[in-house]
């Protein structure tokens, strides 16, 4: 199968700032792949060199079998793109926005179109009512409604589901997992750590440089990482005094137990040694989480906010 997207060497610079440093990125046709890195790191960027909004400095490949620059007109009539901030007109109705985008795309027998995707979004009951009076859960439905009108072969999201309630997160998610089935590929840019447990596989962008790609099991499986739980009255409270140990990547209460952990096994045990002794708190082994794992391979990247 060929795949939907296959570059290589990607390179995109603001002046003296490297955003996008040297990124390969292959994804095969009906996946989701999900983008994941600290504010700043380059993942909208990579996601519109990729698809055709921006031109690389460097790099070459192919998006849904178009050359990467040759093939640019040709890549974004075939995506879809959701921005991070709600992007249709809020004084027009659900139904007047869907319209709207579908004669930009150039849409024939349009109404049809708009009527599967209102019922396929759960919109129909809604849509005379005016976009801006919707919640951020029903505006996310409508941008996504948008975005697939004119039956892209390419979803680009960028943190679509920032502001919104866990079910509206969740049935978003069923929606995108429902889309990729159909064989559209799916790139999403995410903090939410359950989301990029969602996805098929993910990248994760620190700073310009891709520093982990594959399926969340596999890029905690392969962190390298060690981490033990301390559970008991008052274990939350140790965190402070593990936090800047020798060894320890970090240290984080969730409620009232310590995760804690660090990439060297032995390190780790010899810093949490001196606490093991504290009445009331046991400490067990655990598997490192992918949040671990990012926080780890974040600080092994210097902040290229510098460069400018």
């Amino acid at each position: 199968m060929t795949p939907a997207i296959a570059v290589r060497g990607l390179v995109k610079r603001y002046g003296r700032r490297t955003v996008v440093d040297h990124v390969d990125l292959t994804v095969m046709p009906g996946r989701v792949c999900g983008f994941l890195g600290p504010n700043g790191s380059g993942k909208t960027t990579t996601l519109r060199l990729i698809c055709g909004l921006l031109t690389p400095d460097a790099g070459s490949g192919t998006c849904l079998g178009e050359d990467l620059i040759a093939g640019r007109a040709a890549i974004k009539r075939q995506t879809g793109y959701m921005t991070q901030k709600f992007g249709l007109y809020e004084d027009l109705t659900i139904r007047e926005n869907l319209e709207f985008a579908g004669d930009i795309h150039g849409i024939a027998n349009l109404r049809p179109r708009v009527d599967a995707a209102l019922d396929r979004l759960g919109l129909t009951a809604r849509q005379h009512q005016l976009a801006g009076a919707l919640s951020g859960g029903w505006k996310q439905r409508l941008a996504l409604a948008a975005c697939v009108l004119h039956q892209p072969r390419l979803l680009l999201l960028d943190e679509p589901t920032a502001g919104v309630d866990p079910k509206a997160r969740r049935d978003f998610w069923d929606e995108i997992h429902a889309l990729a089935a159909t064989g559209i590929t799916v790139l999403v840019s995410t903090h939410y750590m359950d989301e990029a447990e969602r996805c098929h596989e993910i990248a994760y962008i620190a700073y310009g440089k891709l520093l982990a790609r594959g399926s969340a099991a596999e890029v905690i499986a392969t962190s390298g990482l060690a981490a033990f739980v301390a559970t008991g009255e008052g274990a939350d409270r140790l965190a402070p005094k593990l936090r800047d140990a020798p060894g320890v990547t970090a240290a984080a209460a969730f409620g009232a137990s310590l995760h804690v952990c660090g990439p060297d096994p032995t390190a780790l045990a010899a810093a949490i040694a001196p606490l093991r002794a504290t009445p009331g708190i046991t400490w067990q082994e655990a598997e490192p989480t992918l949040e671990d794992v990012f926080i780890h391979l974040m600080r092994q990247v210097p902040d290229n906010a510098d460069q400018g």
